[in-house]
């Protein structure tokens, strides 16, 4: 532990010039985004004052887009947010549902995001045998593995070994490992990477690889651009040898585009080893840092063919920026030859279609459940089908239970999952909050046979507005280990009852309440 904090302390003074020019940067992106609204509400006003008629253009506008809400694809929790907003600022609110829908500024990603799915098409086969096993079609996994391959690539696979990580520590140590062993490619994709001890130790691999010629890619969120890493991180990366990127760097001009956030946390190793799960790279996911109690996370290690549904994955975000794009000399790397027990379907989801992919799979292992159906999420802001789901599986008599955070990590949030307790209690959902800290973990088991590991939260953002990944699992040997993981957590908990909703704080009961109808635009 001294050694961590001695190479903490190292890195913090030597990057504290770097968090200055994040500061820097991000006070004048907001100050020129600030200037945008104010000539945006100047125009309106001077239009508003001596446009002729300016009254009933206004009128034929809103009452237009009134129209076009009530028979847009918008989900339902949706259109009532809209609609509540409207109520309550007529124009402005017509005028923001007509700026989001217009999509300033993510016309063009979104055709590359179309096309890179489109040009991934057929680039990984599903094998006719294993779609068709009497497992398969017995579980239902064959409706969802079609499902899954209309929004994109994503097979259902044989011998495929998964290991479940029931911390950030468990799975740095093994990632570590296992970037210690590189010896072609590695790729890494993360929503946060944040510079201190867990990224100094990978990073100082991926520079010793770097150097003995392994292929090496990273691909971070562009918001840590304003939060966590300098503008400049990709040319100090190149400088190492290091391909880098940001996904969606944050520009000082209002647009759409900030909703849109990769929210993926994937690492793949020579074709042959993956990651995924809750683990961004930063030090609090490792509990180097505390800033929220104990970080409870999970993450799952993929060895054999499903290793390339993940290197397709990374390979469809990276190449939305890439003219020179290779995919075949990637996932043709042949993975480990196993025989292990199972299923496993790696799947993505982007905010850009019409599929509800997350919220969908989710939805499945519901309404198919015999027994039971554990949750652990960091976040709970539903829509009205997924809080339908809960309600109807429990009702049914299937033991539904979620494992939330004890220590919020955002308290708007906090008091939104609070706000569906009520509801969710009254139907049998059993609700448990981890009193040691914050839980981080994207973990669904069902029935001692299906389990969803990835980096999809309950909640409307992660579910509508984030590029996300998982991985869907049958009968696969490390279900034991997460519904016994889950099994543990739930005895560091407190459990939810509607006496201890009568305690809570005024401050989560009233916040709850009052921000529950901008929830879908959080």
């Amino acid at each position: 532990m001294q050694d961590e904090e001695r190479v903490i302390k190292l890195l913090d003074k030597r990057n504290k010039k770097y968090k200055r020019i994040v500061f820097s940067r991000s006070l004048l992106i907001f100050t020129l985004i600030v200037i945008q609204v104010f000539i945006f509400l100047g125009t309106y006003l001077w239009f508003r004052e001596y446009f002729p008629n300016f009254a009933v253009v206004e009128a034929i506008f809103s009452f237009s887009m009134l129209i076009y809400l009530f028979n847009c694809g918008m989900d339902s929790s949706a259109k009532l947010t809209w609609l509540a907003m409207i109520m309550m600022f007529p124009l402005p609110a017509v005028l923001m549902l007509f700026y989001t829908k217009v999509d300033t500024g993510q016309w063009a990603a979104k055709k590359r995001v179309f096309q890179m799915i489109e040009e991934s098409r057929g680039k990984l086969l599903q094998d006719e045998e294993t779609f068709r096993s009497a497992e398969i079609v017995s579980s239902g996994a064959d409706d969802l593995c079609r499902y899954l391959n209309k929004t994109g690539c994503y097979p259902i696979f044989r011998n495929t070994a998964v290991k479940y990580f029931p911390t950030g520590e468990d799975k740095f140590d093994a990632l570590i490992a296992e970037l210690e062993k590189a010896e072609h490619f590695i790729f890494m994709e993360y929503f946060i990477i944040d510079e201190g001890y867990m990224w100094g130790r990978i990073l100082s691999i991926l520079e010793k690889k770097a150097a003995q010629g392994v292929e090496v890619r990273v691909m971070y969120d562009g918001m840590c651009e304003i939060s966590t890493l300098s503008y400049d991180y990709a040319q100090r990366m190149a400088r190492l040898g290091i391909k880098c990127r940001s996904f969606s760097p944050i520009q000082p001009f209002i647009s759409t585009h900030y909703n849109y956030r990769d929210h993926r946390k994937i690492t793949v190793i020579d074709g042959r080893t993956a990651f995924t799960g809750g683990v961004n790279l930063a030090d609090e996911y490792i509990n180097v840092k505390k800033r929220f109690g104990h970080w409870k996370d999970a993450a799952i290690m993929v060895k054999g063919e499903a290793v390339r549904s993940f290197t397709l994955m990374f390979l469809q975000m990276w190449n939305v920026y890439e003219r020179d794009r290779k995919w075949e000399e990637y996932l043709e790397a042949k993975p480990d030859e196993l025989t292990a027990r199972g299923f496993v379907m790696p799947y993505g989801d982007n905010p850009f279609d019409d599929y509800k992919v997350g919220e969908n799979v989710y939805m499945d292992i519901l309404n198919r459940a015999t027994e039971y159906v554990h949750f652990m999420s960091p976040y709970l802001i539903l829509d009205g089908e997924l809080e339908t789901a809960l309600k109807f599986a429990a009702e049914r008599g299937i033991d539904v239970k979620l494992i939330l955070p004890g220590i919020p990590d955002k308290k708007v949030a906090y008091s939104l999952a609070k706000s569906h307790y009520r509801s969710l209690l009254g139907a049998g959902v059993k609700i448990f909050e981890y009193t040691p800290g914050f839980v981080h973990s994207k973990v669904c088991v069902s029935d001692d046979e299906k389990a969803v590991v990835g980096t999809i939260n309950l909640d409307y953002r992660s579910l509508y507005h984030h590029f996300e990944c998982a991985a869907y699992m049958y009968g696969t040997e490390c279900i034991h280990d997460i519904e016994s993981d889950f099994l543990k957590t739930l005895k560091e908990c407190r459990e939810v009852t509607y006496e201890t909703i009568k305690r809570e704080k005024l401050y989560y009961k009233v916040v709850g309440k009052l921000v529950k109808i901008i929830a879908p635009l959080i």
